[in-house]
């Protein structure tokens, strides 16, 4: 059996790399103008997106754009309800206005992070973005709550891995702020991406194998060298026999 795996990247943050990352990837998670990007960014990137084939999805966060959206925010449903709508409206708007189709919506940092773990946030997102469109993909960690709650809103939804970054035993990412927390050698996420690919899981931080399952991987855009990652992941990918594709 062939294994299938998409392959996406959160571009429009403002770092110079999104066309270059752009032909070696599936989908892509343009930010919506609250932690990073404007209207000029996501028309832009909506743009590399209908040029390269590349399947547009929508990354929302907390509006602290100080913080770059990794702060994690004290906001009740009502606002966070408030906020994703607003940032969803306004891309798809210039998606209608460029003729590109916006198929997920993959919620960024502290807010990506805390419905991993937080039952009534995740429940809060998913009811929120099935309110708005009951087509879109909701990206989330894999095993996570987000994924879960996707499912019980009646979104379909998309377990995520990540290449370049390394999970504790509990299937949380570990901190940035840990040690080795992220995966600097491009050989090490490769071969962490591979394993991920072809479903043989993961280690953790803290020594433990997680049979980890995901039908996307992310990798990064904001590294010096993430055109020639994304490459590189990509390449390997294919001489591993695994097919590379978007969600839809």
């Amino acid at each position: 059996m062939t294994r299938r795996i998409d392959l996406n990247c959160d571009l429009g943050e403002g770092c110079a790399n999104d066309a270059a990352i752009m032909p070696w990837i599936t989908s892509a998670n343009i930010a919506c103008g609250a932690h990073a990007g404007d209207a000029q960014s996501m028309r832009a990137t909506l743009r590399l997106c209908r040029q390269w084939g590349v399947c547009a999805g929508a990354h929302p966060g907390y509006p602290d754009r100080e913080h770059f959206g990794r702060r994690e925010l004290d906001s009740s449903p009502a606002q966070i309800a408030a906020t994703l709508h607003a940032q969803l409206q306004q891309l798809l708007d210039l998606a209608r206005e460029e003729g590109v189709h916006v198929a997920h919506v993959k919620p960024h940092g502290a807010l990506y992070n805390q419905c991993a773990r937080d039952p009534a946030l995740a429940a809060t997102v998913a009811a929120t973005i099935h309110a708005f469109d009951p087509g879109l993909i909701l990206v989330g960690l894999a095993g996570s709550e987000l994924p879960r709650a996707g499912l019980r809103a009646g979104l379909r939804v998309a377990h995520e891995a990540f290449a370049d970054r390394r999970y504790l035993s509990t299937g949380e990412l570990a901190s940035r702020s840990v040690a080795g927390a992220v995966i600097e050698r491009v050989d090490d996420a490769v071969d962490q991406a591979r394993s991920v690919a072809l479903g043989t899981g993961v280690d953790s931080l803290d020594g433990v194998h997680l049979p980890l399952e995901a039908d996307t991987l992310c990798v990064h855009g904001d590294g010096a060298h993430a055109a020639d990652f994304a490459r590189s992941l990509r390449e390997a990918l294919n001489a591993a026999g695994v097919e590379v594709r978007s969600l839809v």
